[in-house]
């Protein structure tokens, strides 16, 4: 075979006014709600932006508030399936630090905040980070019901998971500011729902 067709690299990019976005952001995030608050704001423009689906994360250390990265969902525009926010804002720490094990010795303890449960692909990327902290706006159908998202078949006990793997699991901070990008992406005629074949069960 000509092995010179295959593609050998692959990445993605934060939009520019990502970092414009940031650049108002004070250095540390002091409390829950100041970290969820910046997740749902990157969140909801992300979608008025037209560079991604109503998705994003921030990586934190937990002690300081201090802004490690940040993603946005980038499907769209990246062309890859697995560029789901909490993706982008765990490798964008990974590549910050040089490192793989987001929780290795010597570190400081970093979180993952994200502007609702993990679907299932991000469920396993979050788990195998190293972050020892997960801080999420909330969980439930809503994002199925009023997007058409399809987030997998995610486990009953999918906190308890985190928890007995030493990751603390905090969720329902500003939980209905959150449901509220997601109506306005539903509301959207023009709103894109990647999911492969389009089969998503919101029942």
């Amino acid at each position: 075979m000509d092995a010179s067709a295959l593609a050998t690299t692959f990445g993605a990019q934060l939009p520019s006014w990502v970092l414009s976005e940031l650049a108002a952001v004070p250095e540390t995030l002091p409390t829950d709600e100041d970290r969820v608050r910046l997740a749902n704001r990157l969140a909801e423009r992300n979608h008025r932006e037209d560079t991604g689906g109503p998705f994003a994360a921030l990586v934190v250390e937990t002690t300081t508030g201090r802004l490690v990265s940040a993603g946005v969902n980038l499907v769209l525009t990246s062309g890859l399936s697995s560029t789901h926010a909490e993706v982008v804002a765990l490798s964008l720490a990974q590549t910050r630090l040089g490192a793989w094990d987001l929780g290795a010795p010597g570190g400081p303890d970093l979180e993952l905040v994200v502007n609702w449960r993990p679907c299932a692909m991000c469920y396993g990327a979050a788990m195998w980070s190293g972050v020892r902290r997960l801080l999420i706006a909330g969980e439930g159908p809503e994002v199925e019901h009023l997007t058409g998202f399809d987030e997998g078949p995610m486990r009953e006990d999918w906190a308890q998971q985190f928890e007995q793997r030493g990751i603390q699991v905090v969720t329902g901070v500003l939980r209905d500011e959150a449901v509220e990008v997601f109506r306005a992406y539903g509301a959207r005629d023009d709103a894109v729902v990647y999911n492969a074949r389009g089969a998503v069960t919101t029942s």
